[in-house]
Formats: structure tokens, C-alpha cells, sequence
């Protein structure tokens, strides 16, 4: 048996007077609602809702007390889509979110933007370019306020606010390539030049480096490293420097080659979390007293049974500042600011957290 539609009774409804119309079956009320509740039309719902100075102090307070009781909400983006005003929303494209340090970013961003009314719509591209391409076109149509991008691949092209109706874009981790935007980095040069200075004056000499592929981030850090060693006088042995290592299972393949040459290092640089663990688990399996230095924080630093230093800096100062340097465009968007302001680079500082085991308690 199926439920169809009582015919008769819904045709002797009589039909509403649209200026008094009753407040309808839907579960969210419309402004239509509101108007019939306060005893006034739409148009006037509408400017009372605005704060339209046309409109009386005593419609308006009705009007008011109308979508309290209903507690009817704007729809703000459908709003904002019709007139081509603001959407309060701005864009964040990250390309990996189960990567502590894009969530960290975001939740950066999130509480800088939230101090101004401002949502934030999160975007994941799991490191395809044509993916993020794809993003970004997409929150432009949505009337995004600005976006802010960790870029992924080399051409960034895509992300020229004049292609893209000249919404405002800043990038976080990576510097502008050929592109006039707004840039929010990490001190990757300068973390890695400290952390190795360190190991050289605790008198190391022989220091390996171990990072994944190049990017760009990595290359600075390398940079840093060679840096470090070329002001100490030390000439740095290639057979030591590995970049090819994306996991941990791999670091620690390459760090226990590198141990086993004829003459070993005294210790490592690692240029990111994964590597630093690997070269963890090859100093343990082979028991070298080899010390352990690496760029990234990471949870249980303490719990890994030898000393380690590793670079550290706080991720979600990076999204607050990419938030800041992003609504400061948006305003002068708004503003209609003939002349914009210079090009931005704000850098995060970086420091270096030296760990020691916990020592076991007596049993």
C-alpha cells in the first residue's frame, strides 16, 4: 500500500492571502515566516533584518523578536551570491590533512579568521596539481573572500589572482613563483644552519644529512646544512648526503648503509620527521652512539630511548599569519584601494629542542 497525497482535502485549503501568509510546513523558516509573523510584507522583513534606517524603530524591534521566535537565519551565501557581495567564507588548500602540520596550519587559520566572523572552507588535494587546480576554480565560483594555498608542483600559474577575478591568494610553506601574491614560510635555511652549528661544536665533523626528494623546502634545509659546514671550515663528504628517502622504512635502510661505511658518522642532520625516525630505528638496531638531530617536532620525542635535537616552531602561528596577511588584501579589495600594498614574506622562526630519554623507574 502506498501513501499518496490526500487530493480532496489539500483542494479545499483555501488559498493564503500572500500578505498575510501563515509561517510554512518547512522545517526552516524563510523570511517570508518572519514578515507574516511581524505583521509586515517581505521587502520589509528584509530591510528590517539589514538595519535599513527606512525602516521604524518599533517595525524593526517586531521584526526582530519575529526571527528570535522562528529562529529563522539568513542564508548569507545565497544572499551574497545574488548581490556579488562578501560570502564571509575564505578558502584553505592543504595537500595532505592527515599531515599533523597541515591540520595544525588549519586550525591557525581557523582561530585568526573566526576573531572576524570569517568561516573557513577546507580543501584537501592530496598532492595532485590538477586536483588543486580543480579546488581552486571551484572556490572562486563559490565567491570565496581570499584563499590561502600550500602549492603543490612547481607552476603556479593557476593561482594569479588576476585569473582568478582577482580574489585574493596567499601561500603557506612555499614561496611565490612568478606570481605577485602574498607568502607565509618557515625559517627552513636558517632552523637547519643552527641545529647542524650545534652538532659542530659539540665537535662533530663527519655529519650525514638524510632527507626525502627535493622540494623546496628540503633544499633550503640542505642549504642551511652545506651553510653550516662551509663557516666551520668543513668539507662535507657526498657519500653522506641521501635525499631520496619518503618513509621511515627507507630512512632507516639508507642511515644503516651510511653506518656501516669504513668511516662512519658521528651524527645526523635529518631534514624531516620520517627521516629522523628512521635514522632512530638504525641507531638503535645497530647500537651506534651516532647523535640525532632533525627538523620537525614530533609526538614522543622523549620516549625514543636516545638524546635527540630537533628543530621545532609552532604551526599554527604560520596560519594565523597567513590569515592576517590574507584579510589585509581582502580589506583593500573591498576598500577599493587604488594603490595595493607591497608584496609581502612574513617567516616563522624556528628553535631547537634538545631531548633526553626518560629514565626508567626502579622495579
Amino acid at each position: 500500500m502506498t501513501n499518496e497525497p490526500n487530493v480532496g482535502t489539500e483542494a479545499r485549503r483555501p488559498r493564503q492571502d500572500r500578505g498575510t501568509a501563515s509561517p510554512s510546513d518547512s522545517s526552516a523558516p524563510t523570511l517570508r515566516d518572519v514578515g507574516a509573523r511581524a505583521g509586515v510584507s517581505t521587502m520589509t522583513a528584509s530591510r528590517a533584518l539589514r538595519g535599513d534606517a527606512s525602516v521604524a524603530p518599533d517595525t524593526r524591534q517586531r521584526v526582530l523578536a519575529a526571527a528570535s521566535d522562528l529562529k529563522y537565519r539568513r542564508n548569507e551565501l545565497a544572499r551574497n551570491l545574488r548581490t556579488g557581495g562578501a560570502s564571509g567564507m575564505v578558502g584553505l588548500v592543504v595537500p595532505n590533512l592527515a599531515n599533523p602540520f597541515y591540520s595544525e596550519l588549519a586550525l591557525g587559520v581557523e582561530t585568526a579568521l573566526a576573531q572576524r566572523g570569517t568561516k573557513v572552507v577546507l580543501s584537501n588535494t592530496g598532492g595532485d596539481a590538477r586536483r588543486e587546480r580543480e579546488v581552486v576554480e571551484d572556490l572562486v565560483a563559490r565567491r570565496m573572500d581570499g584563499i590561502i594555498v600550500v602549492p603543490t608542483g612547481g607552476d603556479q600559474s593557476h593561482l594569479d589572482p588576476a585569473r582568478l577575478q582577482d580574489t585574493p591568494v596567499v601561500l603557506a610553506a612555499l614561496p611565490a613563483h612568478e606570481i605577485a601574491v602574498d607568502c607565509v614560510l618557515l625559517d627552513d635555511f636558517g632552523g637547519a644552519g643552527e641545529a647542524t652549528a650545534s652538532l659542530i661544536a659539540d665537535g662533530h665533523r663527519r655529519i650525514a644529512f638524510l632527507g626525502p626528494p627535493a622540494v623546496w623546502t628540503i633544499s633550503e634545509r640542505l642549504r642551511g646544512f652545506r651553510s653550516a659546514l662551509n663557516k666551520a671550515g668543513i668539507q662535507p663528504d657526498e657519500r653522506l648526503i641521501r635525499w631520496q628517502q619518503r618513509d621511515v622504512a627507507s630512512a632507516a635502510r639508507v642511515a644503516e648503509q651510511v653506518l656501516t661505511l669504513p668511516d662512519p658518522p658521528t651524527a645526523f642532520f635529518c631534514a624531516n620527521s620520517r627521516n629522523t625516525l628512521g635514522v632512530c630505528r638504525a641507531v638503535q638496531r645497530l647500537g651506534s652512539d651516532a647523535i640525532v638531530c632533525g627538523f620537525d617536532d614530533f609526538e614522543l620525542a622523549d620516549m625514543l630511548g636516545i638524546p635527540l635535537r630537533l628543530v621545532t616552531y609552532r604551526t599554527e602561528v604560520m596560519g594565523e599569519r597567513a590569515a592576517s596577511l590574507l584579510m589585509d588584501r581582502v580589506d583593500e579589495v573591498r576598500a577599493g584601494a587604488g594603490e595595493r600594498k607591497p608584496l609581502r614574506q612574513s617567516t616563522i622562526p624556528t628553535a631547537l629542542t634538545r631531548y633526553t630519554p626518560l629514565a626508567r623507574r626502579a622495579t
